[in-house]
This record gives C-alpha cells, structure tokens and sequence, in this order.
C-alpha cells in the first residue's frame, strides 16, 4: 500500500490538494476519478522515518472495530456487494490503521481474492472473526455470519467496559491517596519538625512514625523511586516468564472481590465465543483451538486445552471441566445438556447471557459499596497523618495552659 499526494479541480475551477492510499498509481487515479475530479498531479509520497506510523498494542481500537462489524453487517444486509460495502466503510471510519487496512481489502478483493483471506493477511483481525468469516463464506450465509459476529463483538466491548469500570475507580483513588500522602510528607511535615523539637516533650507513637517517614522521603526520596522502579522491573520480568504469568493469572481470578468479577466476564466471553464459532459450523476442535488462545487468562486456557484433547479422544467437553474450580457448576451443567441434547449452541448462548447480566449487576453493587470505603480510606490515611501533627500540638497548649 502506498501513499500519494495529489492536486486537482472539479469541474467549477475548485483546487483540492491532499493524500490517498492505493496499491498502486492506477488504481488511486481511479479512485481519483470516481470523485468527480480532474488530476493535475499525483506522486507517491516515499516512506521515511518521520511519516511512517507507530502503534503501541493494537493499531485499531477495539470500540472502532465493534462499529466496523455492526455497520458491515448492516450493508452486506441491506444488499450491498462486499467489495462496495468494504470500500464505504473505509471512506468513513475514523480509525486511519482500519481504513488503510480495508482499503487493501478492497484492492484484493476485485482480484477475486476471498474475504477471509484478505482479512487474514492483516495484523489486527482476530482469528475468530477471520474463523466466522470462512465460515460464512462456505455455508453462503455471509449476512448470518457477520450478524453473529456484530452481536459478538458488541457483548465482548460492553462486558469489557464494565469490568473495565469496576477497576478503575479503586485505582484512580489508590493513585490519588499515593499523590496525597506523598505531598504532605514531603512539604506540609517538614514544616512542623523544628516545632516538635523545641517542646522537648514525647512525642505520641504515631507523630515519631510520620515524622521518621516524612525525613525518609525528603532526604531519601531517590531510594523510594529506586525501590518502586524496581518493584515495576521485578513484576514485569516475573510476569513475562511463563510461570510467573500463570501465577499472575491464577491470582487475578482469586484475589478477593474482583476474582469473582474477572472470573465471570471471562466466563461470558469464552461461552459467548465458543457459541458463536459452533453455530456457524466451526469445527468445535478448531473453536476451542481459538477460543484458547483468544481467552487472556492462562489458567483458563490451560483447562481449555485440556478440555481438547479430552474431545479429541472421544470423551464429552464438560468431563474436564467439572473438574476445574474456575467453571462453576451451572456452566458444565449447562454444556452437559447441551452434548447430550445436541444444542451445545443454544446452551452456550444463555450461560453467556446469564453471566453478562451478572457482571452487569456485580459491576453496580461494587460501585456503590467501593466509593464510600474508598473514601473512609483516603479520609483515614490523611487523617492520621493531620492527627500526627495535632496531636503534639493540642498537649503544648494543654502544657500552657496549666501552666498558666
């Protein structure tokens, strides 16, 4: 794909000048045209290390590609060819990675390249969609398909936002009471330090305690931002190893509160996958291949593949997961019905919907438990901090006044 710079007129003397991304000179002087306007130039503009695009993770953002999905599936509904349909949608989209990506989509598919293939050559499609994808194009019921993943795609994005939600607001609060303690250690205590050595007089337990920390954060604070960076460092490496991510995992699913959270919308999401992957005549080996490796848990996955190799061998899906605590009983029950009725689909379709509306509904209870503990917490962490201070200060003037 390269860039081109052009200039050109309409028919009423009106100058453009701008860029377009095309395979090839031709093909953009045909875009060009489909426009309405006359060229005057068009040059490829080089790549050099200054124009070339960088991405930190995916290049698209999940919300764009939700929107990508449900209009795409809204126009190859409404009768419009996929060619026309990919070429609309990236004449729209916000996104500049997904626009250049279906602009090459639609360059391979007028040579009668497969959707799923085209798709499958770009980086940030996920296998389930190119999976879904092949699927339609094999059973000739591509609109049932991109409906299935539309639907998909707009259940994982809520589910995620929740979650997502639920987590940030503790540490936001957790950031904030950091910031906090950090500036009242390190410029409102000092301030009192003389002050509490002219009393000559004990100190209370816990202003020695603040006041021994606030002299350590001002006059070590380079050992406090050494000692954090290399908490940061040893968390990282840990994690990139595959036991410590295992270990990481296993404890995002146990630690209290939000364990029962992460584990359900995991749940919700593997269920939901896996009952859309079979319903579009997936192979169920081939799902579960997927589903594995689409789940961002390790512990999950390791009990997915062994739920693999146990269909493989000719024994039921649910047998291995009745034997793992992360799968409650309704979900292998649910599947133990749904092998022996021949509707596993329709089984998976509703412990996705049971256990979406639960991470809903657990998302709203946190919410309203969270912030008020959160702000018992940071309204107890200063407190301490300003009873440190007052306290000395409340006996100097009770020492005065008998005194007096």
């Amino acid at each position: 794909m390269a860039l081109y710079t052009y200039r050109a007129k309409d028919r009423v003397g009106k100058m453009y000048r701008g860029k377009i991304e095309a395979s090839d000179k031709a093909v953009a002087m045909e875009e060009l045209k489909r426009r309405g306007v006359i060229i005057l130039s068009l040059e490829e503009k080089r790549n050099t290390f200054l124009n070339q695009e960088f991405y930190l993770g995916s290049p698209v953002k999940h919300v764009d590609f939700v929107i990508y999905c449900r209009q795409f599936a809204t126009l190859i509904r409404a009768g419009v060819p996929i060619v026309e349909a990919n070429r609309i949608l990236a004449e729209q989209t916000e996104s500049r990675a997904l626009k250049k990506a279906l602009m090459e989509i639609t360059v391979k598919l007028k040579k009668g390249i497969p959707f799923s293939q085209a798709a499958g050559e770009q980086r940030f499609f996920p296998p389930f969609f190119i999976n879904m994808i092949r699927a339609g194009e094999e059973s000739g019921k591509m609109d049932e398909t991109l409906e299935r993943i539309a639907h998909y795609f707009e259940k994982e994005h809520d589910t995620r936002e929740k979650v997502k939600s639920a987590m940030t607001y503790p540490v936001a609060v957790g950031l904030i009471a950091i910031i906090v303690v950090g500036f009242l250690l390190k410029f409102v205590v000092p301030r009192f330090v003389g002050m509490f050595e002219q009393m000559h007089a004990e100190l209370p337990a816990v202003t020695r305690f603040v006041l021994a920390l606030s002299q350590s954060v001002e006059r070590q604070w380079y050992l406090w931002l050494l000692g954090m960076a290399l908490i940061v460092f040893l968390f990282i490496a840990l994690k990139r190893t595959a036991q410590g991510a295992y270990w990481f995992d296993y404890l995002k699913l146990k630690v209290p509160v939000f364990g029962k959270l992460n584990q359900k919308g995991a749940i919700a999401q593997l269920t939901r996958t896996l009952a859309s992957l079979y319903g579009s005549s997936v192979p169920v080996l081939q799902s579960l291949s997927i589903v594995e490796n689409l789940v961002n848990n390790r512990v999950i996955g390791e009990v997915l593949r062994k739920a693999r190799e146990s269909l493989s061998q000719g024994r039921p899906l649910s047998e291995p997961l009745k034997r793992s605590w992360v799968f409650p009983p309704l979900v292998t029950q649910m599947i133990a019905v749904g092998e022996e009725t021949g509707s596993l689909d329709q089984m998976l379709e509703k412990v996705a919907d049971f256990y979406e509306r639960d991470v809903e509904n657990t998302v709203d209870r946190l919410k309203s438990l969270i912030e008020p503990l959160l702000i018992v917490f940071l309204a107890g962490v200063v407190g301490i901090i300003v009873a440190a201070i007052l306290l000395p200060m409340f006996t100097l003037y009770q020492n005065i006044g008998n005194m007096q």
